[in-house]
C-alpha cells in the first residue's frame, strides 16, 4: 500500500470566490458559508483522484493549501472563518472518498493571538470530523513582524498538550510569506530549518516525550548540513545531534534523487514517511524523467541501497503507525 502523508486540498473556484469576499470584507458582514454541492466537489476531485491512480497512490492525507492560509490577515476572525470553511471542505472530500483520503486540519493561527485559540478547531476536526492530524505554521506572521516565538518556546505548550492528549501528529509546514526577501517556497525551507533547531535545542521532548512531529520538505536544510550541527553539539558536550534528530519524523517531499538519497542515509527509514505534496510546487513536467517532479515513488524505487523492508516502512508502515490508520 502507498500512503502519501503530504497532500493538499483541491477545490472548485467557488471556494476561492468565498475567500476573496471574506478577504475584501474582512469578515464583516458575515452571514454564512456558501453552499457547495457534492457534484461540484466531485468534478474537481476527479482529476486529482486520476493523478493518484496514475502514480499508484492508494491513500492521501490532505490538508489546506498553506500559501493561501492567510494567517497574517487581520482581524483574526477572518482567519478563523476561512480555516473552518476549508476544513469543512476537506471533511466533505473525505466523506465522499474515504477510500482515497484522510483529513489533516488547518489551524486558525493569527499573529499575537494565544495559541489556545486554535485548540477548539483542532478538537472539532479530530473528534467530530475524524481528522488524523493537523498542520502547524511556525510563522503565523508570514515573514512579517514581530518575530514569532520558536517552536521550543512555551507559547506553544498548550497546543502540544492537546496534541499529546489526542495522540495526533502535527505536520510542520510554513504558509504564506510577505517578506520581499523570500519567496513562499524559500520561506518554507527556512522556517522548517528554524523549527527543527528550535525544537531540538529546547525542553519540548523532555516535557512532551509522546509528541509526534513530522517536518515537511524532508527537514528543510538540516539533513544536508549534519556535520555542522554534529560539531556544534560535540563542542558543547551535548547529546549527539543524530540522536536528537530521531525525535522527529520527515516526509519525502524533496524533488531531487541525490538529496533524497542523502536524507535516507542521515535520517533513516524509521523516521521518513512517503509524501509528494501533490498537487503543489512539484506538479510540473520534468523533461529528464518524463514524469512530474512530484511522482516520487519511481525515484525512491531506484535508490539502490534501500531494501524492500525499507521501502515498505516509508510507503506504508510508518504512516499507519504514526497516524493510527486502521486500513
Amino acid at each position: 500500500m502507498i500512503i502519501d502523508i503530504h497532500g493538499h486540498v483541491v477545490s472548485p473556484p467557488e471556494v476561492y470566490q468565498f475567500q476573496s469576499t471574506l478577504l475584501g470584507s474582512r469578515g464583516n458582514p458575515f452571514d454564512k458559508f456558501p453552499q457547495i454541492s457534492d457534484e461540484l466537489i466531485e468534478k474537481y476531485l476527479e482529476k486529482h483522484i486520476g493523478n493518484l491512480k496514475k502514480v499508484g497512490t492508494d491513500l492521501q492525507l490532505i490538508s489546506p493549501r498553506p500559501y493561501i492560509s492567510m494567517h497574517s490577515i487581520q482581524p483574526a476572525g477572518v482567519v478563523h472563518k476561512w480555516t473552518q470553511f476549508v476544513n469543512d471542505v476537506i471533511a466533505r472530500q473525505v466523506q465522499l472518498h474515504p477510500e482515497y483520503f484522510r483529513g489533516v486540519a488547518g489551524l486558525p493561527q493569527s499573529p499575537g493571538q494565544d495559541i489556545r485559540e486554535c485548540i477548539p478547531e483542532l478538537k472539532r476536526c479530530v473528534q467530530e470530523l475524524g481528522f488524523v492530524g493537523c498542520q502547524l505554521n511556525p510563522d503565523p506572521m508570514e515573514g512579517g513582524y514581530p518575530t514569532p516565538p520558536g517552536l521550543g518556546d512555551e507559547y506553544w505548550y498548550p497546543l502540544y498538550e492537546a496534541l499529546v492528549e489526542m495522540d495526533v501528529p502535527v505536520l510542520i509546514h510554513s504558509a504564506g510569506c510577505s517578506s520581499p526577501r523570500e519567496s513562499y517556497t524559500l520561506h518554507f525551507i527556512n522556517e522548517e530549518s528554524i523549527a527543527i533547531m528550535s525544537l531540538l535545542e529546547s525542553n519540548v521532548f523532555n516535557d512532551f516525550p509522546n509528541l509526534k512531529v513530522v517536518v515537511s520538505h524532508t527537514g528543510g536544510a538540516i539533513p544536508y548540513h549534519m556535520g555542522r550541527f554534529r560539531a556544534w553539539r560535540y563542542r558543547n558536550g551535548r547529546e549527539d545531534f543524530d540522536v536528537s534528530l530521531k525525535k522527529l519524523y520527515f516526509d519525502t517531499v524533496n524533488y531531487s534523487q541525490e538529496a533524497l538519497e542523502l536524507a535516507f542515509k542521515v535520517i533513516g527509514t524509521d523516521n521518513l514517511l512517503f509524501g509528494t505534496e501533490n498537487p503543489g510546487t512539484g506538479s510540473v513536467f520534468n523533461p529528464e524523467t518524463g514524469r512530474t517532479y512530484d511522482d516520487l515513488k519511481p525515484v525512491i524505487d531506484q535508490i539502490e541501497f534501500l531494501t524492500e523492508e525499507d521501502r515498505k516502512k516509508v510507503y506504508e508502515e510508518n504512516a499507519k503507525k504514526l497516524y493510527r490508520l486502521n486500513i
